[in-house]
Order: C-alpha cells, then structure tokens, then sequence
C-alpha cells in the first residue's frame, strides 16, 4: 500500500497540479492586491466612493447589501481580465507559435460535397471512390 501512495504522490499530474494551485494562490494574491490598491481607488475617484461594502437598502427590515455584491463582481472582473490578459492571450500565442500543427481531418467529397476524413478512399455518404488524399 505504501509503494502505491508513494506512486499516487510521485504521479505527474499531481505535482502539476500542486505548483498549479500554488501559482494560482500567489497569482490570486497579486490580483488582489491589483483591485484594493489600484483599481479600487481609481473606482473612488470617479464614483466617489473607493469602497462600496456600505451600501445597501432595506425593505421591510430585511437588508439588502448591494455593495458586496459590487466589490465581489469589480474583484471577480479583474481577475478574469488579468488571467485573460496575463495567461491566456500569451499561451494561445506560445501554442500558435511553437505547438502542433494540426493537420486537416476532414476533406469534402467531390461528388456529392460531403466532408470525409482525409484517409478515406470511398465516400461514406455517397459510396464514390474519392482515392487517397484527392479533394
């Protein structure tokens, strides 16, 4: 049982994801930082208020905290801006760049314009031979 645990821990995927949530932990503290030091205040420049936690209605003595609710969305959209921004846009590049060229998988039929795989040599949709790599 231990070789196997010892296994299960030295397993790639579970140290990937290990330094992934590690990453991301470290990463959440920078954006964090980003939206209570930066964009916040920016925030409160213009509305007048850097910090809306205190805003709320009530209703029939129930209580209503929008403001919460505004400071989790400016924070939930930072964050995903800064991922997009900062993660996503560079490693779609890096992977249009450097990763592997994907092949075309599908060819279209010159008899009946159906799409075939590319090794097909007989038309599934109208039985036609289309040979080897013709189009």
């Amino acid at each position: 049982m231990i070789s196997e645990f010892r296994e299960f821990i030295l397993r790639g995927n579970l140290l990937d994801l290990a330094v992934a949530v590690v990453i991301g932990t470290a990463f959440g503290a920078v954006v964090t930082s980003l939206v209570e030091n930066l964009i916040t205040p920016i925030v409160g420049a213009i509305f007048g208020e850097p910090d809306f936690g205190g805003l709320s209605f009530a209703i029939n003595d129930s209580t209503f905290g929008y403001g919460n609710f505004l400071n989790a969305l400016i924070t939930f959209l930072s964050v995903a801006t800064a991922v997009f921004f900062f993660v996503v846009k560079p490693a779609n590049e890096l992977m249009a760049r450097f990763g592997p060229k994907e092949e075309e998988d599908s060819r279209e039929c010159p008899h009946c314009v159906s799409e075939i795989p590319v090794r097909a040599t007989r038309c599934a949709f109208c039985t036609s031979e289309v040979g080897l790599g013709n189009a």
